[in-house]
């Protein structure tokens, strides 16, 4: 990146800078993209892991963001279908609901109609025998019906590797652990930033004809570096989860509920074999880098769930892991509540040219990735004069391992070459097409066949995998996003991560400290996420 100047310089690797830079280098444009930690190690990788088109968003009457996040749906499903996944939803309708049958059963029509007729199936209308048969687990007393719809699911720290993975292969120069320490102002413009590389300390200077600020949470933090008496852009408001063991809930589907304490609605949603309940949605002026599961939080979390499951009888002991995140939403104009703070996204240019987008969601990160680059491009058509490029066919291209549809194919295909049913299974939906690669790592060294947790499907290749091809340079990237064991496990992964930082130590040639080190820090981070037990317990003795 320092050895010449790029055309665009992104600051953030979530999903909305890793959408930026895929598109940009798609269209021909040098591209450069720093993020302080590891590819979507912030708000991306700690979401409700949904690909929706907001069927809550109707109430505030938000058509055109649903028919949009509707499309978008539909797009990433064919992109990535490895980790887009069709999802059923049951929605259950009590007696005194806040939203009458009547206007759910209007809301579903109009789902429908905005996904164009597309989605997976049209919903149906349940009565209550037939709720009952789908969940038995819900609540009983006040049931009257329920819409039976379909979203998706995704891996939403894969679905950001997988696309800045594209945006390497399409010539996008990306960096993590690359901090924007300060932004080149050489001109009273910005032309670039000073990075520094947090793993060595070592500071690189990066030139760019445009700087973009794709930082999330921390956008107003970046803002800050142009100018410092900025006003904010963002209201941050924090979404926690917790997973617990799903037979303790024992659902099917993904159930969507309006909490008993405030009203707003939430997902019990299924994992494998956890599900998770989320999510809050509180202001919070807490650090995006410290931000975290309170004790709060997963009583709120639990309670809500309790009600409407009463025989799952949920407390903190039950939780096996935590995730919390927060969103950047957009500062309204006016006072309103967190739910209700707009999902649209806004590009702003200051006044020496900083680009900030902001806002935005999840599903329509493609979306925001367009309309910032469009932006670029009549940016450098005005500086050099060079013809505006077409917008590429991001919406054709498949992201890497999307390149067929036909899972069941790749898990016989796995399976025939030695696979266990459970490996198979969760090769393909972790990696789709490229679970082939993952196998012929295998056959190359036998040892790379074996299990990191006893009882569960990851593969040593996976490490390998990790480093070679999927750019992690941290233990916590590999626990924690290329492979999920910090949230699958109970123990977080903590009884493999030395074996695992062996292997890293291995292919990254670490000595002896800074293996210790990663280990070391990898507790810390353990030791954080458990810290509402503590709170907990806290909160008891008041």
């Amino acid at each position: 990146m320092a050895a010449e100047p790029v055309d665009l310089l992104v600051i953030g690797g979530g999903i909305t800078g890793a959408g930026i830079a895929r598109d940009a280098a798609l269209r021909g444009f040098r591209t450069a993209l720093v993020d302080k930690g590891d590819f979507g190690g912030g708000t991306s990788s700690v979401s409700s892991r949904l690909i929706h088109g907001g069927l809550r968003y109707l109430e505030q009457y938000d058509f055109r963001l649903v028919l949009e996040a509707s499309r978008e749906r539909r797009v990433l499903q064919h992109i990535a279908p490895h980790l887009v996944r069709p999802l059923p939803f049951l929605l259950p309708v009590y007696r005194g609901a806040r939203v009458p049958a009547w206007k759910l059963w209007c809301g579903m029509w109009l789902y429908d109609v905005l996904a164009a007729f597309r989605n997976v199936r049209l919903h149906r209308w349940l009565g209550r025998k037939a709720v009952l048969r789908l969940e038995p687990g819900l609540r009983e007393k006040g049931l009257r019906s329920a819409g039976f719809y379909y979203d998706a699911q995704t891996d939403d720290a894969r679905l950001v590797l997988a696309t800045m993975r594209s945006a390497a292969q399409a010539g996008a120069l990306v960096a993590s652990y690359a901090e924007a320490a300060t932004l080149l102002k050489p001109d009273g413009r910005v032309r670039g930033a000073t990075v520094r590389d947090v793993l060595s300390g070592h500071t690189h200077t990066v030139r760019a004809l445009v700087v973009v600020n794709a930082a999330g949470p921390w956008v107003d933090r970046v803002r800050r570096l142009d100018q410092p008496d900025a006003e904010p852009m963002l209201r941050l408001t924090k979404g926690a989860h917790v997973a617990v063991p799903r037979q303790r809930l024992g659902n099917t589907n993904a159930v969507t509920l309006t909490s008993p304490i405030d009203g707003r609605v939430m997902f019990v949603l299924p994992w494998g074999d956890q599900s998770y309940i989320g999510t809050t949605d509180t202001d919070e002026d807490v650090s995006p880098d410290e931000v975290r599961a309170t004790a709060e939080d997963v009583i709120y979390l639990l309670r809500s769930a309790n009600a409407f499951f009463p025989n799952a009888r949920l407390s903190p002991h039950d939780v096996v892991a935590t995730w919390a995140g927060l969103r950047a939403l957009l500062r309204p104009d006016r006072t309103l509540a967190p739910s209700q703070v707009s999902r649209e996204h806004r590009i702003v240019e200051s006044g020496s040219g900083l680009l900030t987008i902001a806002g935005g969601k999840l599903t329509t990160y493609r979306v925001m990735g367009r309309d910032m680059v469009d932006r670029v491009a009549s940016r450098l058509r005005e500086l050099d004069g060079r013809p505006r490029a077409a917008p590429p066919p991001t919406d054709r291209l498949p992201l890497p391992g999307g390149e067929t549809a036909d899972l069941e194919g790749l898990m016989r295909a796995a399976r025939e070459r030695g696979a266990s049913e459970a490996t198979a299974r969760h090769l393909v939906e972790a990696y789709g097409s490229e679970s082939a690669a993952l196998l012929n790592l295998v056959d190359r060294d036998r040892a790379l066949a074996g299990r990191i947790v006893a009882g569960r499907p990851e593969l040593w290749a996976e490490v390998v995998h990790s480093v070679e091809r999927e750019m992690a340079v941290r233990l916590a990237d590999v626990l924690v996003r290329r492979m999920h064991l910090f949230h699958a496990t109970r123990d977080q992964g903590v009884p493999a991560s030395s074996a695992v930082a062996d292997r890293l130590a291995e292919a990254l040639g670490w000595d002896g400290a800074r293996r210790a080190d990663e280990v070391a820090e990898y507790l810390k981070l353990v030791e954080r996420s458990r810290a509402f037990a503590k709170d907990v317990a806290g909160l008891g003795k008041r």
